[in-house]
């Protein structure tokens, strides 16, 4: 049952080439930016992430992108990121827009074996429609546009089906976790990990206080250990402010 290993490296070690990969953060808030140095250095490319947002330059997953390793990814905040952009509109990578609580629920349903569900965000616009540019040829001419998705009326209400996410890996870090994989999250890093941590066939997660079993209260758990598979502990995380506001 004790899920610690050694080091960052070795918890990543087995992520192969054209891997899946569901990334925990909110903004800079609980990314798990020692996993993705880690991974970085392993070397895997042709990845799939699945996160709310890519970070920004010189941070996190932003870090990932810019070493060219990324091939698609799924998420619905793309600003504060200018390799993200380049990359994009150059034709480099694959980008799949979701609204941001269908992204979320697709990843809970992931987790729960929820295969799709019906959703009224979208509904009228190309999420549902179809047309999205997922990738550019690098003339700037769409290469590969989003499909149409089934609608259905409930109630005299039309929602549209998505598809749950499941993903080769989970990457997400925690302010507390115990040796049996037991998580628990500050604040806004809240808003995604459980999910992402959820839908990860294995998931690896990086904890700031790593605690005996028993340690965590029950009912304060956010994620529990059945999820985890892997656990590092990083007492030392690094916290940057995205933007920093100051008053003269």
């Amino acid at each position: 049952m004790d899920k610690v290993v050694a080091s960052a490296a070795e918890a990543v070690a087995d992520i192969a080439d054209g891997s899946s990969l569901a990334v925990g953060g909110f903004g800079m808030s609980g990314v798990p930016a020692v996993l993705i140095a880690a991974l970085i250095e392993q070397g895997a490319t042709d990845l799939e992430t699945v996160s709310n947002n890519l970070g920004i330059d010189g941070y996190g997953l932003g870090n990932l992108l810019a070493a060219g390793r990324i091939r698609r990814t799924i998420g619905s905040y793309v600003g504060n990121n200018k390799e993200f952009a380049r990359q994009y509109l150059a034709g480099e990578l694959e980008l799949e827009l979701t609204p941001q609580g269908t992204l979320a629920e697709r990843l809970r349903a992931g987790g729960a074996g929820v295969p799709a569900f019906f959703t009224p965000a979208g509904v009228g616009t190309m999420v549902a429609d179809g047309g999205l540019p997922w990738r550019y040829h690098p003339d700037g001419t769409v290469a590969v546009a989003s499909p149409p998705k089934e609608t259905r009326e409930f109630d005299g209400v039309t929602y549209v089906l998505e598809r749950s996410i499941v993903t080769d890996f989970a990457l997400v870090h925690a302010w507390k976790g115990d040796r049996h994989g037991n998580l628990v999250y500050r604040r806004s890093s809240r808003n995604f990990s459980p999910n992402c941590a959820a839908a990860g066939r294995i998931t690896i997660a990086e904890v700031e206080h790593l605690v005996e079993p028993g340690e965590i209260d029950p009912d304060a758990v956010h994620t529990p250990g059945i999820h985890v598979q892997r656990v590092v502990h990083v007492p030392d995380a690094e916290k940057p402010v995205e933007i920093r506001t100051v008053r003269s």
